[in-house]
C-alpha cells in the first residue's frame, strides 16, 4: 500500500466535498442575508462555513502529503479508497447537521450527524430527524445534496475529477458497487464516467421541471429531483409526498423512482449516437429492466387486489397507494404518501411482498440499494440448472443474461453475494437483538433490512410513519457500517479488515 498516494486521491475527493458545502452555503447566504433575513438562516449558513472550513483544510493536508506521488493508481489503493472514501466522507459530510442548531430540542449530537449523513450518501434514506421542517432549508438542501451525490456514487463524480488531473481511475470506477462497466463501449474510462454524470443530471433536471409544473414549490423541486433520482427518499416534509396530496406529483415522482432503479449504462446505449452491431444486440436483449418493470407491475396489481379485498378503500385508492409506495419501496427510495399508505398496516400478504421487495431492490448499476434483480435472475438459473443436471448430469446448459453468457466468475460472484447477504443479515439481526432488547422480531427483521440493504423505513418500530432517533449510540454507529456494507455490496468494506491490504510493497 503506499500511503502517500492513498492520502493523496482522499485528499482530492475530501476538498470535493468542501466545495459542494461551500455551494451550498452560497445559497444559505441569499436566503439569510437576503430573503428571508433571520437567526435560523444565519446559522445553517455558519454551519455550513465551519464545516466547509473544516473540510476544505483536512483535504489539503492529505493532498499535501501525497502531492509529488505519481499519477498511478493500483487495484490495491483503488479497494482502500472505495471502502473508506464513504466512512470518511460521511464524517465531514456530517458536521453541517452537528453545528446547526434548530432549536425546539431539534439538535442532532455526533452520532446521530454521522447516522444521518451517512444514510443520506448511501441513499439510504433513514432519518434520526423527528421533525424535519424545523430545520433551516439550508440544512435541508446538504441534507439532499448528500443524497445527489451518494446516488450515482461519488466516485463516479470523482472519476470525472480524476480524468481532469491525469489519474488513473479505471481500477477505481471497477470498485464502485453502483455501476456494471462491462457494457460500456467507450475507450476511455474517463468518457464513461462523464456519460453517466451526463445522463444523471439531465434526468435530475427534467423531474426538477415537472415537479415545478406541477405545482411543487422551487425549492421542494429542487429537493426532491435530487432524491428521487438518486432513489434516497430524503424530504423536506415531515408527511413526506403525502403532504402534497396530489396525483400528478405521485405519478411524475414514480416515474423517476423507476428511472433510478434501471442500470445506468442501459441509458449510456440508448443515447449512445453511434451504435454497433452489439449495441443494438444489448439493447434488444435487455431483460433485467424488463423483467423489473413486470414484477413491479405484478405486484402492484396484487397488493391493490389484496387492500381492496382486506379494507374499505375503493379499488381506485388502493391501485394510487400501492403503485406509488411499490415503486416507492422496489426501488429503495422510501419516499411516505399518507397515513393511509402506511404500510406496516397493510395485510400480512401485502407486507410480505413489499419485504421480498425491498430485500431484491432495483437493477445492476442503478441508484437503488438491495440484492438486485440481475443476481435475482442468475441465482433462478444457476438452481434451474442444477436440477436438470441432477438427473440429466451430461446436458450441458449456459446461463445466459443479458443476451450474453455468463461466465463462471459472475456465477460465483453472484452466489458468494448472497451467501454474505445471508450471513451478514442474520449476524447483524442477533446483534441488533442484544444491542435492543426492546425491539421486537419484526423491528430487528426491519431494522438490519432497510439498512443493510439502503430502503430506509422498516416495519415495526421503524416503520414509514416513524424514525431511527430512539436507538442508542452504538446501534447507530453499527447501522451506519451496515449501510455502507450494502451499499458498497460488502466487499469493500470487508476487505478494510484484511490486514495484508495495509502492507507496504
Amino acid at each position: 500500500m503506499n500511503y502517500r498516494r492513498l492520502a493523496k486521491v482522499l485528499g482530492i475527493l475530501i476538498l470535493f466535498v468542501g466545495g459542494m458545502m461551500l455551494a451550498v452555503s452560497g445559497y444559505a447566504l441569499l436566503e439569510g442575508f437576503f430573503r428571508h433575513p433571520n437567526t435560523k438562516n444565519h446559522d445553517a449558513f455558519l454551519a455550513l462555513i465551519y464545516s466547509a472550513g473544516i473540510t476544505v483544510a483536512f483535504g489539503g493536508g492529505l493532498l499535501a502529503i501525497g502531492w509529488k506521488v505519481k499519477n498511478e493508481f493500483l487495484r490495491r489503493e483503488a479497494m482502500a479508497t472505495v471502502g473508506l472514501s464513504w466512512f470518511l466522507v460521511a464524517i465531514f459530510a456530517a458536521l453541517p447537521f452537528y453545528f446547526c442548531t434548530p432549536g425546539n430540542g431539534a439538535e442532532l449530537g455526533a452520532v446521530e450527524s454521522f447516522f444521518e449523513s451517512m444514510s443520506g450518501l448511501t441513499t439510504t434514506g433513514a432519518s434520526v430527524m423527528r421533525d424535519i421542517e424545523v430545520f433551516p432549508k439550508a440544512i435541508l438542501l446538504w441534507r439532499s445534496v448528500t443524497q445527489f451525490l451518494g446516488g450515482i456514487g461519488i466516485l463516479v463524480l470523482f472519476v470525472s475529477l480524476l480524468s481532469f488531473l491525469g489519474v488513473g481511475g479505471k481500477n477505481l470506477l471497477a470498485q464502485e458497487s453502483s455501476l456494471n462497466i462491462s457494457d460500456s463501449r467507450a475507450t476511455k474510462i474517463g468518457e464513461t464516467a462523464f456519460g453517466l454524470l451526463k445522463v444523471y443530471l439531465i434526468l435530475t433536471f427534467v423531474c426538477f421541471i415537472g415537479l415545478l409544473g406541477l405545482g411543487m414549490p422551487m425549492f421542494d423541486s429542487i429537493c426532491h429531483s435530487m432524491t428521487a433520482l438518486s432513489t434516497g427518499g430524503f424530504s423536506t416534509r415531515n408527511a413526506s409526498i403525502g403532504y402534497y396530496n396530489h396525483l400528478g406529483i405521485e405519478i411524475w415522482l414514480s416515474i423517476f423512482m423507476l428511472l433510478g432503479s434501471i442500470g445506468f449504462m442501459f441509458y449510456l446505449l440508448l443515447t449512445k449516437r453511434e451504435k454497433d452491431d452489439r449495441d443494438f444486440k444489448r439493447l434488444k436483449n435487455e431483460e433485467e429492466g424488463r423483467y423489473y418493470v413486470i414484477v413491479i407491475l405484478l405486484c402492484t396489481l396484487l397488493v391493490s387486489v389484496n387492500l381492496f379485498m382486506e379494507s374499505e378503500r375503493s379499488f381506485g385508492a388502493s391501485l394510487r397507494e400501492c403503485f406509488f409506495m411499490i415503486i416507492s419501496i422496489s426501488s429503495t427510495t422510501g419516499f411516505g404518501l399518507s397515513d393511509h399508505a402506511d404500510y406496516d398496516q397493510w395485510p400480512t400478504f401485502s407486507r410480505i411482498v413489499l419485504w421480498t421487495l425491498m430485500v431484491v431492490g432495483g437493477c445492476a448499476g442503478s441508484t437503488a440499494g438491495g440484492l438486485k434483480m440481475n443476481r435475482m435472475i442468475l441465482f433462478q438459473r444457476i438452481a434451474v440448472k442444477e436440477l436438470v443436471q441432477s438427473f440429466r448430469p451430461q446436458k450441458i446448459i449456459k446461463i445466459k443474461l443479458n443476451g450474453s453468457a455468463a461466465d463462471e466468475k459472475a456465477l460465483l460472484h453472484a452466489s458468494m453475494f448472497l451467501a454474505l447477504a445471508l450471513i451478514v443479515s442474520g449476524v447483524s439481526m442477533v446483534i441488533v437483538a442484544l444491542i435492543e432488547p426492546d425491539l421486537d422480531f419484526e423491528s430487528v427483521v426491519g431494522t438490519v433490512s432497510g439498512c443493510l440493504f439502503n430502503i430506509g423505513p422498516g416495519f415495526g418500530q421503524v416503520g414509514p410513519t416513524d424514525n431511527f432517533a430512539f436507538f442508542n449510540h452504538g446501534t447507530m454507529v453499527f447501522l451506519a457500517v451496515l449501510m455502507a456494507m450494502g451499499r458498497l455490496e460488502f466487499v469493500a468494506v470487508l476487505v478494510l479488515f484484511v490486514p495484508s491490504l495495509w502492507k507496504r510493497y
